[in-house]
Parts: C-alpha cells; structure tokens; sequence
C-alpha cells in the first residue's frame, strides 16, 4: 500500500502521586501509529487521554507499530523492539496488510493466533486486559478508486471473521471499528489527507468505544 512515513514510537511516562499508573502497549500498523494525522490524533493517544479524563492515570502509550506492517513483520518488529515485563492494557490491530498483499486468510490465522498469543503475555495473561480491534475496510477510499471495492469488502470480512474467532476462543474483546470506516463513503472528512488512512476524526470515535472497554476491563 501507499503510505506517507514508517516510524515506531515509544513515549514518556506520567507519574501519579495518588493512583497507581496504568500502562498501555498498542500493536498494529498503520492505523495504529496513525498514519499522516498528528500524534495527538492517533487512536491509543485519544484513548488515553478518554481514560485520563475519566480519573485512570494511564501511562502515554508505548506504541509498536509501522506503516506496511503484515503479521510476520509485526512479530519480528516486536522483537527488535524488546519489549519485555507486562502491561495493565494491550491493543492489537494487525493484518490489512497481509489482505492487501493478496495473503490467504489461511496464512493469516496461525500467524495472528501468534501474535494474540503474544498480547496476552504482554498483559499478563489476563484476557480481559487485552482487545483486538478490528481490520478497517480501506476499499471505500479514494485510494481504491478502480479496484474492485465489493471483493476487498469481502476479504477485509473473511479476515474479521477469523479474527473474531481467534479472540473469542482466547476469551478477548472484540472491538467492531470496521463499520465506521465504510461511512466514508458518504463523509470524506473521516479520510485522512493521503486518501487512503482514517482522520482522527474517525479515530475519535474508535477512541471512545474502546476507551470505554478498557475502562471496564479496569474495574
């Protein structure tokens, strides 16, 4: 796919004199870094700061994540990040890519059930620490103009479909995100400015559904 930058970003820490902090590691790829929109649009950075406002001292988002990422490449950018120890919150949103590159859902199952695998260590093997975002429908952008939108739609639903079910039988949370990017079609503004990402305009409404499962997940 066309992207704009790949990058992988770790932030500080805030500290919290009367709570203690919660941390949050978020895996993905493009739509995880928050491709072409700035960071503080990015989904895991308006998340976080939904829960801060909501009193939960979250600690700012280590995020691995970039652009062009497929599930194998994720695996080993977690790897080279050396990321080790355990996190209160871990999101995971991974394998556009692979869809893209015209990998079959077959290959995408035992890599994925890998890679949650590997959330819920991260989280302490605690499932209801962990949620899996759904894959966005990129077909209804402009970048797909001349594509054959109906079957990128089908196989963007094959790979959620094996998704769903990987976390289901993990016990994990599955956040359906996919349904507000196909309203693109009648609202250019949740596009970003290359066409082809999400705004954070879109990005706030994943935000604020996951904010709030992650507030539960708390509690």
């Amino acid at each position: 796919m066309l992207f704009c930058c790949t990058f992988f970003c770790s932030n500080n820490k805030i500290n919290d004199t009367t709570m203690q902090s919660v941390s949050y590691l978020a895996l993905g790829d493009s739509y995880t870094i928050g491709e072409c929109v700035p960071e503080p649009e990015r989904f895991p950075v308006q998340t976080t700061r939904l829960l801060r406002s909501k009193g939960i001292p979250v600690e700012d988002p280590v995020i691995v994540a970039t652009t062009g990422w497929t599930t194998d490449e994720l695996k080993a950018g977690i790897e080279a990040a050396g990321i080790h120890g355990t996190y209160d919150l871990v999101t995971l949103l991974i394998g556009v890519n692979n869809q893209y590159r015209g990998r079959s859902v077959e290959n995408y199952i035992p890599e994925f059930t890998g890679l949650l695998q590997q959330a819920l260590a991260f989280a302490g093997n605690r499932p209801s620490r962990v949620v899996v975002l759904s894959i966005p429908d990129w077909g209804v952008t402009p970048f797909a103009e001349g594509r054959d939108r109906a079957a990128i739609a089908q196989e963007i639903d094959a790979y959620n479909a094996a998704g769903k079910a990987i976390a289901a039988s993990m016990h994990v949370a599955w956040l359906d995100i996919t349904h507000y990017t196909r309203e693109a079609v009648q609202d250019a503004s949740l596009v970003a400015g290359d066409g082809l990402h999400p705004s954070g305009k879109d990005y706030a409404r994943w935000a604020n559904d996951l904010s709030s499962v992650l507030q539960q997940a708390l509690h």
